[in-house]
């Protein structure tokens, strides 16, 4: 028991020291309220790849397609490479004969969209040259462009951005409140991160697909292949000294799950794959918090020495804020509610023995309970601490039930411009079971740690184009629950 309590007292010391460590993180979000970066008008189109991993995605690969082709951006500067990756169905041909160049890969043992990435920049490197292409945009077969994406983003890479990530809007928004929540946690890591991080110069993360990068990255090839590509990409970018940027003018939709089942497999994976970043990053963003190896300044070595001490501080600072994305903190605070649970369930054995309790002694025990929260040891014993564990735990859990459920109302409000028409009740619904995709996220960081994980494809069935978005078409109409 002694040796319980002590885990629970460094537990909490550890994760209270990290979180006001991150106090910091509420400067961003009141920011994010307001403000964003704004980049001026380009002062040259600049010559873009296309990078599309799609396995058995003939529903929505063409609609795709269609959207990078009707782009504002002159056609002959934007290349669309496609992997068609294991497919069993027409996504090759249809990639084709949309004018797109497609490879076919066939390797089952290998099956994450990061092994598809590097054997398509292979492919590149080999018949084109990475450096044909100044950056590389990379998208999921089930995402949509609006007409001026390309042309927005051009504005960040022509401002000296290396990497840029753009806002991420959702096409089944209304569906039920599981793609809701899918949607409110999107444009939520916007309003909280993307807009301060980028307006500070610092580097916010890309979230698996519509960003952008200079061909510099990949100059050795792809080298993410674990199941949540996207995050050691962000954070062996960082090590590098790059900075991550935000583009709020360009927008992009895509598909996200309505089904439990495959919502859930998709939390583990990502779990998975964040617990996989950490190991394969996280020590290099510790180092970098300390010692930079020059990297602040790879990019202005003859820079004044105030300059490169800026520079300095920010890559520290950078490494520091994406190690925090890394660090599963909410793993420690699930971990520290569990072994406080324990503990409580334990006093209350230890109590029914002790204590003269039968049936008609309920209220006595809530009063005892209840007592508790006086810290009088010395009157209750052990139903003292489980007074006082047990209402902690349920205030914490109430406290951040609600706290969700306000994060979604302000998203819905806030970014209502955005976010396709939805009944009210509905959107009453879809703020109430928010929270719960904060919880399922919470769990299957702990089934993650145990279970092994494979790379599964997450089937999209939307029939939804560009054109019914920027016509005004029911969103809900064209899209059809896959059988």
């Amino acid at each position: 028991m002694e040796i319980l309590k002590l885990i629970i007292k460094i537990i909490d010391t550890v994760s209270n020291f990290i979180g006001k460590l991150l106090k910091y993180k509420i400067i961003y979000k009141l920011t994010g309220v307001f403000f964003t970066r704004k980049f001026k008008e380009a002062k040259r189109n600049h010559k873009y790849a296309i990078l599309v991993a799609a396995r058995n995605e003939e529903t929505v690969i063409g609609n795709l397609i269609d959207s990078i082709n009707q782009q504002d951006y002159p056609r002959e500067l934007v290349t669309v490479f496609v992997v068609a990756d294991n497919c069993t169905d027409n996504t090759a041909r249809i990639a084709r004969e949309l004018g797109a160049v497609c490879y076919e890969r066939f390797d089952p043992e290998h099956r994450t969209k990061g092994y598809a990435l590097q054997f398509l920049v292979e492919n590149i490197k080999r018949d084109y040259g990475v450096e044909s292409f100044e950056g590389y945009f990379i998208f999921d077969a089930d995402n949509l462009l609006k007409q001026d994406y390309i042309t927005r983003m051009n504005e960040s890479f022509d401002a000296g951005q290396k990497i840029v990530t753009s806002y991420r809007n959702t096409k089944n928004f209304g569906d039920n409140w599981i793609s809701a929540s899918y949607g409110v946690h999107w444009l939520r890591t916007i309003r909280n991160e993307h807009r301060a991080r980028s307006l500070f110069n610092l580097a916010t993360r890309i979230q698996g697909t519509g960003f952008l990068f200079a061909h510099e990255l990949i100059k050795d090839g792809w080298n993410y292949v674990s199941l949540t590509e996207d995050r050691a990409f962000c954070a062996d970018a960082v090590a590098q000294g790059y900075q991550i940027s935000y583009n709020n003018e360009a927008e992009f939709y895509d598909e996200q799950p309505i089904d439990m089942k495959i919502a859930w497999r998709q939390r583990v994976r990502w779990s998975k794959g964040h617990l996989q970043a950490l190991v394969e990053t996280g020590p290099k963003l510790l180092k970098h918090i300390f010692v930079t190896g020059g990297a602040a300044n790879h990019d202005c070595p003859n820079a004044p020495w105030y300059k490169k001490l800026f520079n300095n501080i920010r890559l520290r600072f950078m490494s520091l804020d994406m190690l925090s994305v890394v660090y599963p903190r909410s793993l420690m605070i699930l971990f520290k509610r569990i072994a406080k649970y324990y503990l409580v369930f334990s006093l209350i054995l230890i109590g029914w023995q002790c204590y003269d309790f039968d049936f008609f002694k309920i209220k006595t025990l809530g009063q005892t309970i209840w007592s508790g929260l006086h810290f009088d040891s010395s009157a209750h014993g052990e139903w003292s601490v489980i007074g006082i564990m047990t209402l902690s735990a349920f205030y914490a859990s109430f406290v951040s039930y609600f706290k969700n459920i306000f994060t979604a109302v302000y998203i819905y409000f806030i970014e209502r411009k955005h976010i396709e028409h939805i009944p009210f009740i509905k959107k009453v619904w879809f703020c109430i079971t928010f929270p719960i995709f904060d919880i399922i996220g919470k769990l299957s960081l702990l089934v993650a740690l145990f279970k092994k994980v494979e790379w599964k494809a997450i089937p999209h069935t939307s029939s939804v184009k560009i054109s019914d978005i920027k016509n005004g078409a029911s969103l809900k109409d064209n899209y059809t629950t896959k059988t």
